[in-house]
């Protein structure tokens, strides 16, 4: 039976939603086409009306996984106006979601996987971390911070490397641990933004 192109259309969003998750729990390499559009409710035939490559998919599940992590971001800063920067820590790194293997940061679950992709892929992450690095630079710029740029990318290797490290320990205590302690220090950066602010 022939699919519509709404359809058709459809099928491909669900394809790319599905890997955005899979690929996050499995890796890049740790999942193949049939199980791929098999979690779509599709058949592997299917997948090459919609895409060039496995390798096209990445990508696009990439960037799918990335702009799903900034609306989370958003979020958790839109909840707490007040103090957004203090609202993304404390969601980051936290043991919800170092747990939240299919849902969690890109950068974490698929970081060492997309140093090995092609430019495709890797054009996906550096959207989506140019992204991050932009909320977090105008959140320390509102705490009244200066090098805002330099600062925003020592918080988020900090935050990524934390969550990264806990997820790599069986012990719960020390995954916490991990995360305290890098939450501890971001809080640090940005108090010393303040800090400079206020003796300048």
């Amino acid at each position: 039976m022939r699919v519509s192109r709404i359809q058709a259309a459809e099928n491909r969003e669900t394809v790319i939603n599905v890997a955005s998750r899979l690929f996050r729990e499995h890796g890049f390499d740790g999942i193949g086409l049939k199980d791929l559009m098999k979690g779509a409710g599709l058949t592997q035939g299917a997948f090459y009306k919609q895409f060039a490559s496995k390798e096209d998919l990445a990508a696009q599940a990439a960037k799918r996984a990335m702009e799903s992590a900034s609306r989370r971001w958003s979020a958790a800063s839109e909840a707490n106006p007040q103090d957004p920067l203090a609202a993304v820590i404390a969601f980051y790194l936290s043991m919800d979601h170092r747990g939240e293997r299919m849902d969690g940061c890109p950068v974490v679950a698929l970081g060492s996987d997309a140093a090995r992709q092609g430019i495709d892929v890797k054009a996906s992450f550096e959207a989506g971390i140019k992204a991050y690095l932009e909320v977090l630079g105008r959140m320390i710029a509102e705490t009244g911070g200066e090098d805002t740029k330099g600062k925003a990318m020592a918080i988020l290797s900090t935050m990524v490397g934390a969550l990264t490290v806990s997820r790599a320990v069986n012990d719960p205590d020390l995954a916490q641990a991990f995360l305290d302690a890098a939450a501890q220090q971001v809080r640090a950066a940005v108090a010393n933004c303040k800090d400079d602010q206020t003796s300048a």
